[in-house]
């Protein structure tokens, strides 16, 4: 049984990390850290934790978790990643996103040339649970069978901005375009507001557009922010979409919603999120124990994927800022955030 710990316990995700382990079988959730005392016992004490800290590092020295899920604001990732490494933890589920701007991905790709790879860095995945949803694994597997064809096109969309929740609808359009490369992109953005400082230091225009070209002619649309077209009536975060078409039919996923059309025939129906994403969370935690125990089998949201799809972020950025077709990958400019403040306020 694996012994498994959470660093941060504000906010909805750490309750569904710790939600999850009712369906969890290789694994426990043994130790929980947050700086907030209040906040850490509450959690705790809902979930039947005996060891709780308000230091990680102890946690991470004294109770040896074998995978600990990260919770936190994406300034100190970094920070987290290394004492992780120093104590000698095997694996990690971060949070998204993995970065913010150039710098912070220059250092997390650093850190990631050894990650996973040798016996000095940790295995890490990022938390994208949708990716394990029950309805987007089968969806996605129609697309791997080929029973819409050959892929053409693709466009995926999100409510809220780039930093909350653009990265999970750039990691479904890769989930559905599984081995194809990122060639170029181009990119507009508008509004300052989510570019202001706040606790949670997720900075990103309010709004963005962008097109992705993908090796084999693929081209991929992704809206974020206001601009992006609302899925039903719920609230914000739940405008999250994706359909992909195929020379033969096509597929459409939302957070609440399902539709394919393969050979003439159209089908379709409704989910429920909660119900989904335990569920998610639950078989996105087991792929880590897969990782864990065979190295060859690589979980499917590991860092490298991560960066891979920031660094398509990053080129957005610069698009924009210089009005230009961006080619991928790129080397990121310093101070990005800063200079889409100036630019945009």
């Amino acid at each position: 049984m694996y012994k498994c710990a959470i660093i941060g316990v504000s906010g909805g995700r750490a309750r569904g990390h710790a939600d999850a382990f009712r369906h969890v079988k290789r694994g426990r959730l043994a130790a929980v850290s947050s700086r907030n005392k209040d906040k850490l016992d509450a959690f705790a004490d809902e979930f039947n934790v005996g060891p709780r800290y308000t230091d990680y590092r102890e946690m991470l020295q004294k109770e040896r978790p074998d995978l600990v899920f990260v919770n936190t604001p994406p300034n100190v990732r970094l920070e987290i990643l290394e004492a992780a490494k120093g104590a000698g933890t095997p694996a990690l589920v971060v949070e998204k996103p993995i970065a913010i701007e150039g710098e912070d991905f220059r250092a997390i790709r650093e850190f990631a040339a050894t990650s996973g790879k040798t016996d000095d860095g940790p295995k890490v995945a990022i938390n994208h649970q949708l990716h394990f949803h029950p309805r987007r694994q089968r969806l996605q597997s129609l697309v791997a069978e080929g029973r819409i064809g050959e892929v053409r096109f693709v466009e995926a969309s999100c409510g809220m901005n780039l930093a909350y929740q653009g990265t999970h609808s750039l990691q479904a359009i890769g989930a559905f375009l599984p081995g194809r490369r990122p060639l170029s992109v181009f990119g507009q953005v508008s509004g300052a507001s989510g570019l202001r400082d706040t606790p949670g230091k997720h900075f990103a225009p309010d709004e963005s557009l962008a097109t992705v070209k993908f090796e084999g002619g693929v081209d991929a649309v992704l809206r974020c922010g206001a601009n992006a077209p609302r899925v039903d009536d719920g609230p914000i975060y739940m405008h999250k979409r994706i359909a992909v078409y195929g020379t033969t039919g096509w597929v459409l996923w939302t957070m609440s919603s399902w539709e394919t059309s393969i050979d003439g025939t159209r089908d379709g129906g409704s989910h429920e999120y909660f119900g989904e994403d335990v569920h998610g969370q639950a078989a996105l935690t087991e792929a880590m124990f897969d990782w864990m125990e065979n190295g060859k089998t690589v979980h499917p949201l590991h860092l490298g994927a991560a960066l891979s799809d920031f660094n398509i972020i990053l080129g957005l950025y610069q698009s924009a800022l210089h009005r230009t077709v961006v080619e991928l990958p790129v080397e990121p400019e310093d101070s990005l955030v800063g200079r889409l403040r100036k630019a945009l306020g």
